[in-house]
């Protein structure tokens, strides 16, 4: 088993072993940082690859040794170990499994994070706020930095809308099937007869884009300024440090005025402008793509409602893969690992069928 794979990966590491050897690392530093990330995952493969064959050549020699010693007492002790092996051997089997799928190579980047309200007036802003936190504090438990790139806050605490960029190891590979519809269910603090409403909020995850990934002309972009209308205090709001990024060949709008400073904005609209091309042009690649893993996990269409949070139950229901799990007021406190493993889980599953991994000769 994986004797296939093996072989590629020994190629791949030989050939980026010797790459890296010819390098000039002065004048091509992403390039070699780019080679150094691969070599690392390949050797880290190549390693669990050693470890499963160690695991099998133990197992064979203990059965060896069984055959030869046909005492009682070394017989039952045998079968004791050759089970341990047994179900090392399977874990080690699935994290080959793993590691193997096919990667999503936006997988490691940033990621920007949309969030914004959309039915339920007051109540969706308050629930685009509490998206925001609960995502903040989960990335922020790995060690991810969160900066907000642009807001637009309600007088009533909550968000019309919120942008930030979550910079950190696996950031968007952590957060991509966050995109689509949010539902929640609650009484508002408003509601006198205890009437439960439903809201939304829409999600979107893009990975942050450079300028490798898109290229982007300075003669397609219009570019306004103008004095900041939000509450961000008197010296915010009495001078155009406010930019609005119009990107003409396309008709995407970016607008910034967090900042007092009017190239800081700038900054920040072009990292969401670079963003949102990028995700223009991966999405008119994916419509001529019919996938069973989209069906599953879900494209990130923003119509999709994906999952609902009712406050009465305690309850929240992701629906792409049908997992409820009851500790509603943990998940809005950061703890999202239970359902992003289980999407990813669901991924690697369907990746793993449709890549052929279930050729025993592979």
């Amino acid at each position: 088993m994986f004797r296939k794979q093996q072989a590629r990966i020994k190629k791949q590491i030989d050939l980026l072993t010797e790459r890296l050897s010819t390098i000039d690392i002065a004048a091509q530093q992403r390039e070699y940082a780019m080679l150094q990330r691969q070599l690392k995952e390949y050797s880290e493969i190549m390693a669990h690859f050693q470890q499963y064959q160690k695991l099998q050549q133990d197992k064979a020699d203990l059965m060896a040794m069984a055959e030869e010693d046909e005492s009682p007492e070394f017989i039952e002790e045998a079968k004791g170990e050759a089970a341990s092996l047994d179900e090392a051997i399977t874990r080690e089997e699935e994290t080959l499994k793993a590691l193997l799928v096919p990667r999503d190579p936006d997988d490691g980047k940033n990621a920007i994070l949309e969030i914004r309200a959309g039915t339920g007036g007051d109540e969706a802003s308050l629930f685009a706020a509490d998206l925001f936190k609960m995502y903040a504090r989960f990335m922020e438990s790995r060690r991810c930095g969160v900066e907000i790139l642009s807001s637009h806050a309600t007088g009533v605490g909550g968000f019309k809308e919120i942008i930030s960029l979550v910079k950190g190891n696996n950031a968007f590979g952590t957060l991509k099937f966050e995109s689509g519809v949010h539902r929640v269910q609650r009484i508002p603090e408003t509601e006198t007869q205890g009437r439960i409403h439903t809201s939304a909020v829409t999600v979107a995850v893009l990975p942050e884009a450079d300028e490798i990934d898109v290229s982007l002309n300075n003669k397609d972009l219009r570019i306004d300024v103008f004095r900041s209308t939000g509450p961000g205090g008197q010296s915010v709001n009495t001078t155009d440090s406010a930019v609005r990024i119009t990107h003409v060949p396309s008709g995407i709008v970016v607008t910034c005025q967090d900042e007092k400073s009017q190239h800081k904005n700038k900054a920040k609209a072009i990292k969401v402008l670079y963003a949102r091309l990028l995700q223009a042009e991966k999405e008119k690649q994916r419509t001529s793509i019919a996938s069973k893993r989209k069906e599953m996990v879900g494209s990130g269409d923003r119509s999709e409602r994906i999952r609902t949070y009712n406050f009465p139950q305690n309850r929240v229901t992701d629906h792409r893969i049908n997992l409820t799990l009851y500790k509603l007021q943990d998940i809005l406190q950061g703890a999202l690992t239970d359902l992003v493993q289980a999407l990813q889980t669901k991924e690697r599953e369907l990746l793993l069928a449709e890549s052929g991994q279930a050729d025993p000769d592979m």
